[in-house]
C-alpha cells in the first residue's frame, strides 16, 4: 500500500546524502569538491576526508590525484596511515598495495604463485583538479566532462581557491547563497567603507561605475523584485532595485546544479562556490574567486580569509561556542547583525543558529523567497526522476554539458526599460578585455 509521506518527510528528504539516499543520488552524478591542493602540498600528499557521509583518503602519486575507501577490504584498517608509494597506498596490516583506481595490486603475505590479488576489488572514485581544487565523481556511471565555467578556464592566475568549515546540513548552506533579498537585510553597513578599501570583499565596490557603494544600494533599497530564468546548468535569479524613474539596479546570480552558486564578487571578479556535504550535520564551502581583469592578489585574498577558517580543518573562527562575535554596540552602530565586517560570518549565523538540519516543515517562505521555493521543487523532481530512471538533469549528458558557458554573474546599472540588456553588455566588455574568456550567448 502507498503511504503518501508528510511534509517533514519531504524535507528531510532532501537533507540526507548517504549511500542510497535520494540527494545523496543526485550529488554523486556530478563533480564534487573534495579538497584544496594546498591539503596535499606537503612531503606526503596523503588525507583522509569524508565526503556525502563516506570515509575516503585522497592521495597523490605519479601526479595523479586519487581517491578511494578508506578501510582496507582485507581486515578493514585505516589506509590513511598508508605507506605512500609510487604505484599507491600501501596497507600497514599485511601489505596490500592499492592503486587507488579500484584494484590491488600486491598481496605479499600470499603464496608468490598467488593471482587472488587481481580478484580484490576497492571502491575508487576518479579526481581531476582545476584551479586549486581537487573535484571527484562518486557517481554509478562514467565521470561526465566538466562544463567549461569561467572558473575552470580561466588562467590559474586569474583564480583563488579557499575553503571553509560551516556546521549545519549542505541544504541550508545552499539556501543562503540563492536568495537575493537577505543581502539588504543581513548585510547591511550603516556606513559604508573607502572604496579603495574594496579589493576582496563582498558588497564593498562600487555598483557599477555609479561611485556609490554596493553597500549603500543595498541599504536604501530593500524590497527588491526577484526574477527566475532556467537555464540549462540550474537557474538565474535577476534581482531588480528601482533606484529612480529612469535606473534600475541589476544583480544578476545563478544556481549551478545541484549545490553551488555563482555571484558577483565585484566589478571584475566572480565567485563559484560549492556547498559540499561532509555528513548530514556538517559542510564544507568551497570558493573560486575569478577575475576578469588581470591576476588575483592571492596574497591579499588569503590573508583576509586564513584568520577566519585557518588551516589544516578550516573551522571558522567564530561559531555559536562565541556568539558568531555579536556586539550589541556595534548592531546599533555600523552593522545590522552586530557580528562584525565579515559577511561570510553573517552568512554562517543565517545557515548555523536554526541547527544542524532546520524542521522545514515549520518555515513560512514568502515572495522573496522564490529562489528557494524554485530549487527544493527542482531537487525534489530530480530525485523522482532518478528513481523512475529517467535522465532529466541539468547537465545530464556530454553534449548539454559542452554547451555550457559562464555563467555571468555582474551588478549593472541601467536605464529602467533597458535592464534586460544593459548587464549582458557589461559583461561582455569585461569578457572580450580578458582575454581568455568566453561567449556564454554564442551559440556551441
Amino acid at each position: 500500500m502507498f503511504m503518501a509521506m508528510s511534509s517533514k518527510e519531504k524535507y528531510t528528504r532532501l537533507t540526507h546524502v548517504g549511500p542510497g539516499t535520494d540527494a545523496g543520488e543526485v550529488l554523486r552524478r556530478y563533480w564534487q569538491p573534495v579538497a584544496l591542493t594546498e591539503e596535499l602540498d606537503g612531503p606526503r600528499p596523503v588525507k583522509a576526508v569524508q565526503l556525502m557521509g563516506e570515509h575516503l583518503v585522497l592521495f597523490r602519486c605519479s601526479d595523479t590525484y586519487r581517491l578511494a575507501n578508506r578501510a582496507c577490504p582485507h581486515r578493514g584498517v585505516d589506509l590513511a596511515y598508508g605507506r605512500l608509494e609510487e604505484d599507491g597506498l600501501r596497507c600497514l596490516f599485511h601489505g596490500w598495495l592499492f592503486d587507488g583506481r579500484g584494484n590491488c595490486l600486491e598481496q605479499p603475505a600470499e603464496p608468490a604463485e598467488s593471482d587472488a590479488y587481481t580478484g580484490v576489488k576497492h571502491v575508487a572514485y576518479p579526481c581531476l583538479e582545476r584551479n586549486g581544487i581537487i573535484f571527484a565523481y562518486l557517481g554509478p556511471a562514467e565521470a561526465p566532462p566538466l562544463p567549461e565555467l569561467d572558473c575552470f578556464i580561466a588562467p590559474t592566475e586569474q583564480v583563488f581557491s579557499y575553503k571553509g568549515l560551516w556546521h549545519c546540513n549542505w541544504l541550508q548552506a545552499l539556501e543562503v547563497g540563492i536568495d537575493p533579498a537577505h543581502a539588504s537585510f543581513l548585510h547591511r553597513f550603516f556606513e559604508d567603507d573607502s572604496l579603495d578599501e574594496a579589493y576582496g570583499r563582498q558588497f564593498r565596490d562600487e555598483a557599477a561605475d555609479s561611485n556609490v557603494s554596493l553597500t549603500k544600494v543595498l541599504r536604501e533599497f530593500e524590497r527588491p523584485e526577484i526574477k527566475i530564468e532556467k537555464t540549462d546548468y540550474g537557474f538565474r535569479l535577476i534581482t531588480l532595485r528601482e533606484l529612480d524613474e529612469q535606473n534600475t539596479h541589476v544583480r544578476v546570480t545563478n544556481l549551478l546544479f545541484p549545490n553551488a552558486i555563482v555571484i558577483p564578487m565585484s566589478k571584475e571578479m566572480v565567485i563559484a562556490q560549492w556547498h559540499v556535504p561532509i555528513d548530514e550535520h556538517t559542510c564544507y564551502w568551497y570558493s573560486m574567486f575569478v577575475s576578469f581583469a588581470g591576476p588575483v592578489d592571492k596574497e591579499i585574498m588569503r590573508a583576509q580569509r586564513i584568520d577566519m577558517n585557518p588551516p589544516p580543518d578550516y573551522k571558522p573562527k567564530y561559531g555559536p561556542h562565541n556568539q558568531w562575535g555579536y556586539n550589541s554596540e556595534e548592531q546599533k552602530f555600523r552593522t545590522y547583525t552586530g557580528m562584525g565586517d565579515d559577511i561570510n560570518v553573517h552568512d554562517q549565523w543565517a545557515v548555523e543558529s536554526p541547527g544542524p538540519i532546520v524542521d522545514r516543515s515549520m518555515q513560512r517562505l514568502g515572495r522573496s523567497d522564490i529562489g528557494i521555493v524554485h530549487y527544493r521543487r527542482m531537487l525534489t523532481d530530480t530525485m523522482d526522476a532518478i528513481l523512475n530512471g529517467e535522465n532529466t538533469m541539468p547537465m545530464s549528458d556530454a553534449e548539454s554539458i559542452n554547451k555550457i558557458r559562464g555563467p555571468v554573474a555582474i551588478d549593472e546599472i541601467g536605464p529602467a526599460d533597458q535592464w534586460q540588456h544593459c548587464w549582458k553588455e557589461r559583461d561582455l566588455l569585461r569578457r572580450n578585455a580578458s582575454g581568455w574568456a568566453t561567449d556564454p550567448w554564442k551559440e556551441q
